[in-house]
């Protein structure tokens, strides 16, 4: 494990002290579940990107072509969604 000193203007470390004391964790562990929480979302940015670049659009096209043109069914309309003119009044449950 390495050991980081990091500065922080008053305020904030205040205010982080009173976060890590209400989730009951150490400022240490609320810091390194942030930091961790942001490269996972810096990452995941990169890895779509990354897959993004090897798309095409003729290759979706040629996958959505593969789609049957059928009006979806209640269970995966959208609640509230008019469908000709008529308005879908289905709510899906909640399990």
């Amino acid at each position: 494990m390495s050991t980081l000193s990091l500065r922080l203007p008053d305020s904030l470390h205040r205010r982080l002290a009173e976060l890590a004391r209400r989730e009951g964790v150490s400022i240490n562990q609320l810091i390194s579940s942030a930091v961790a929480e942001k490269m996972a979302a810096l990452m995941t940015a990169d890895y779509l990107e990354a897959r993004a670049k090897r798309g095409s659009r003729r290759k979706f096209n040629a996958v959505l072509a593969k789609v049957a043109d059928i009006e979806p069914g209640d269970v995966d309309r959208l609640p509230g969604k008019r469908v000709h003119g008529v308005r879908n009044r289905r709510r899906k449950s909640h399990p």
